[in-house]
């Protein structure tokens, strides 16, 4: 299994989760045409797209998958309140509703319920044989009854949205500032720090931090926070990378 990010940001986020027998898209929220690039940048055509999972239905999470579907007929996989949300789908044929955990050939998908101001948002832990990676963006907390099923992962892609201060003396309306903050906002650098110091393991190979902010965080201040709150907690993990809003990600092999 291969794990790359082609784009994460306010702008729009898509990750590639690549094995023999699947190529997988989480989110489609770039341009159409920006997702083909990337994927040809990794000698992958956009027809090769098997499935795309979404995590929720804001924009920066959907735009091309109006497109998508026509072009390349892969299958969605969407709670049903996501489904609403988006009536284009509603004569589209290849969906599955996610009831429950899910396979898909040797893929062990399991979701879990996140919190953002949508009508549903769920992170995702695919599994190939003792291989797990986890995905959770857009949440305003985690449920501490979600940990065990979120410990001791080999590759954790994971919201550092914003840096409190950044935000709070920034120049977002008061309103947006709130909304951000809020348990249905975004992840702080510092609730990303407190998160992954309780889930990861030592299975964990990469921590891809993800959904920063351009406005309220830089790489630079997402990287030095995680960093110091495991040097303070005695935890010894370095490989930590951040994902950029138009450039893709070394791939991860697991």
């Amino acid at each position: 299994m291969e794990v790359t990010v082609l784009a994460s940001g306010s702008k729009g986020n898509s990750t590639l989760i690549k094995t023999k027998e699947y190529k997988i898209l989480i989110d489609a929220g770039m341009s159409t045409k920006y997702l083909e690039n990337k994927l040809r940048e990794l000698e992958i055509l956009l027809q090769d797209i098997d499935y795309i999972f979404l995590t929720h239905t804001h924009t920066d999470h959907t735009n091309a998958l109006k497109t998508l579907i026509k072009k390349c007929k892969p299958t969605i996989i969407m709670t049903e309140k996501m489904f609403l949300d988006l009536p284009y789908l509603k004569d589209y044929d290849s969906i599955i509703i996610l009831t429950d955990d899910i396979n898909i050939g040797n893929l062990k998908i399991e979701s879990i319920p996140t919190s953002h101001d949508t009508s549903d948002s769920r992170g995702y832990i695919i599994t190939k044989e003792d291989f797990s990676v986890v995905v959770i963006t857009d949440t305003g907390y985690i449920n501490q009854k979600h940990f065990n099923k979120l410990k001791n992962k080999d590759i954790y892609i994971f919201e550092s949205n914003h840096d409190v201060e950044l935000l709070m003396n920034g120049s977002y309306p008061s309103w947006l500032k709130r909304r951000v903050f809020s348990d249905v906002g975004h992840l702080s650098n510092e609730a990303a720090s407190y998160y992954l110091a309780k889930l990861i393991g030592p299975k964990t190979k990469k921590i891809i931090l993800a959904h920063l902010s351009e406005e309220n965080n830089t790489p630079e201040i997402a990287l030095e926070n995680i960093n110091d709150y495991f040097a303070k907690n005695n935890i010894e993990f370095t490989n930590i990378v951040t994902a950029k809003q138009n450039e893709i990600t070394k791939g991860i092999e697991v």
